[in-house]
């Protein structure tokens, strides 16, 4: 087993946030998003969904993070008229859902969407940001391996020990 941590908190009572990651590294993923207006951009993804500005050039780039990997870079351009069906996935605690919406649809009413409990023990909350970009901030929840989650793991073939 890898010695590696992952700085995704486990999920639980008192998972928190791990904050902002300011530490340069080499991205081993990151999202480029078209901009009509990079501080009207820049304001929403700091304010609504929880980023830092890690940097800006003025007119030519905003590089946006949460935690680490998870990096966004705001880049002046024509973003779609609609939203695409893609989706770009960040991590969140669960605590941090409701939160996120709130800001979120304070700053551009209509663009969040109801939490949803998923099958793979997860909370997800869309959220259409001003570029068109389909944002998801996924939460992970308790596992309970007596639950539905679990049977539908096991329906799949996956074995998880019982509780």
């Amino acid at each position: 087993m890898s010695e590696y941590r992952s700085p995704v908190p486990l999920p639980g009572p008192g998972a928190t946030d791990p904050g902002i990651y300011r530490e340069i590294y080499p991205m081993p993923m990151f999202v480029i998003v078209p901009t009509a207006d990079l501080e009207a951009s820049k304001e929403f993804w700091m304010r609504g969904l929880g980023f830092a500005d890690l940097f800006s050039a003025p007119g030519q780039v905003t590089h946006l993070r949460r935690w680490a990997f998870q990096d966004v870079l705001l880049v002046p351009g024509e973003p779609p008229a609609e939203p695409g069906p893609m989706s770009t996935s960040f991590s969140c605690v669960l605590d941090q859902i409701n939160e996120i919406a709130a800001r979120c649809e304070e700053l551009r009413p209509g663009s969040v969407g109801e939490p949803v409990v998923k099958p793979w023990n997860s909370m997800e909350l869309e959220v259409i940001t001003p570029e068109n970009a389909r944002v998801v901030m996924t939460a992970a929840r308790v596992f309970d391996p007596d639950g539905p989650e679990a049977e539908h793991v096991r329906r799949m073939g996956i074995e998880v020990p019982r509780g």
